[in-house]
């Protein structure tokens, strides 16, 4: 099964998952999963492997992965990453879909003025 369109992987954000999977032992592969944030509704995980789930997107060398039902939840944002000096994190974006908190790490999807036919 292909990809669901619609997330997009920033270079920077597929060189960080290409560290990180490398560094989990899964080289290529990497998983996001959706949990219950405390700033916003969902919160991101990243981890190396693919968690048994579908590939989600692809880029530069990483396939990212995550459970079918919450591929939806994704569509038409972008996961970036900034480092820092205190390492740095993902951030998802959505200009104008989504409500992101402070740290950029967890999202609240805002309502379409229609159905969403999904």
């Amino acid at each position: 099964m292909e990809p669901t369109p619609g997330l997009q992987l920033t270079p920077r954000a597929a060189a960080e998952l290409c560290r990180l999977a490398a560094v989990g032992g899964k080289p290529g592969q990497a998983y996001l999963e959706l949990l219950a944030g405390s700033c916003e509704t969902w919160a991101l995980r990243l981890r190396a492997g693919s968690g048994g789930a579908e590939p989600l997107a692809r880029a530069d060398g990483i396939t990212l992965h995550c459970r079918h039902d919450q591929q939806r939840l994704l569509q038409g944002l972008q996961l970036d990453f900034q480092a820092d000096l205190n390492g740095g994190g993902f951030l998802i974006r959505g200009s104008g879909r989504i409500r992101s908190c402070a740290c950029g790490a967890a999202f609240t999807p805002l309502l379409a003025s229609g159905p969403s036919g999904g």
